[in-house]
């Protein structure tokens, strides 16, 4: 495989699965984490490594490094291996996972950037979802049964049981408090602001096509996805939340063994389900208007990019992530029409929201 950030949870995972099922790592694409990089060159032994920054290429135990996006598209285009998972972080995403379809390569994908902001230009016959609940919903929906609708679950972050009025004095510490699992910083305040959820449903209408699509907080994160049918009837996709699952079918197309453990109901006890309020929650605002217009889904993404920013630096609250992404949704109405077009629109929109204030 040739696997596009490698040291995050993403990557680690499908390394380990590479392990335990005997699959060859061709290629390595890591950020700044380089001594785990090393760790993972030693075992897996790839023909080439890529990394972000060239002042990190001194450090890497590898006769062929090279850095930068331009690299991770010339190791794409140059492996022999068909299967890229694309587990890179926001934007730096898109480019790579156009340029392993253009190669006819077979993708696995956890960059939903891809395809918040540029789902109309993608072809996804040739992706497989990798997030938990997309894979939920492709799990379910193995059967010919007429669908009414498509559901994906969320924790709720960090915040979902803060007094409302607390928020605005929420910290960037306090923001990466996960209350189910460790992630890495950005999909952590992702996930306490609900944009994360919002790009998973954007990201599910690409990936499924048009039709009915929401979400709910189930505090557990046993249960990923749902589908209700046309016949009155749902079924749910219960699991260990464990990015090995997901990954070995990407990976394999078919597992005849157990990558996690059965989940025990008579533990687990009870599940609790909430709604997801806009009062604490503000951009599920623009929810049913972005999935109406999903081609809208690069001013959300490059909004909140810019907005993290900018809230990492000390220089905004927490709260004004989510109003500096609806003064944007509310500021630019264009949808690109080309690819060129995506990245002048985010580059516009994230020098709009670097000058608000």
């Amino acid at each position: 495989m040739i696997l596009l950030g490698s040291t995050g949870s993403i990557g680690v995972n499908a390394l380990n699965i590479a392990e335990e099922f005997h699959l060859s790592v061709d290629t390595l694409v890591a950020g700044r984490n380089i001594d785990l990089l090393n760790q993972q060159i030693l075992k897996h032994s790839p023909k080439r490594v890529v990394v972000m920054d060239e002042a990190d290429c001194s450090r890497v135990n590898h006769p062929h490094v090279r850095f930068g996006e331009s690299a991770i598209l010339d190791a794409i285009e140059e492996s022999t291996s068909q299967h890229v998972v694309n587990a890179l972080v926001g934007f730096a995403g898109f480019r790579p996972t156009l340029k392993a379809l253009e190669c006819g390569k077979k993708l696995a994908l956890a960059n939903k950037e891809s395809l918040v902001v540029g789902g109309s230009f993608v072809d996804t016959s040739a992706i497989v979802p990798i997030d938990s609940e997309h894979f939920g919903l492709w799990y379910l929906n193995q059967t010919q049964r007429s669908i009414n609708r498509m559901v994906i679950t969320a924790s709720g972050g960090a915040f979902r049981d803060w007094p409302l009025e607390k928020l605005s004095s929420a910290t960037l510490e306090d923001a990466l408090k996960h209350p189910n699992w460790s992630m890495g910083q950005k999909i952590t305040i992702d996930s306490a602001s609900m944009v994360n959820k919002l790009f998973e449903l954007l990201e599910a209408r690409w990936l499924f096509g048009e039709g009915e699509y929401d979400a709910l907080i189930e505090t557990k994160s046993l249960i990923h996805a749902l589908i209700d049918y046309t016949d009155g009837s749902t079924t749910a996709h219960f699991a260990h939340a464990d990015m090995r699952l997901p990954i070995a079918y990407a990976l394999m197309g078919k597992v005849d063994k157990p990558i996690v453990d059965r989940i025990d109901l008579t533990r687990v006890g009870a599940l609790e389900f909430r709604e997801i309020e806009k009062e604490r929650y503000s951009v599920w605002e623009i929810k049913n208007d972005l999935l109406a217009n999903p081609a809208r889904g690069v001013i959300v993404n490059a909004a909140n990019e810019a907005a993290i920013e900018r809230f990492v630096a000390g220089e905004i609250r927490f709260i004004d992530i989510s109003t500096m992404i609806l003064r944007a949704y509310e500021s630019f109405h264009t949808a690109p029409e080309s690819i060129d077009a995506i990245f002048a629109l985010d580059s516009e929109i994230r020098a709009f929201v670097r000058g608000l204030s």
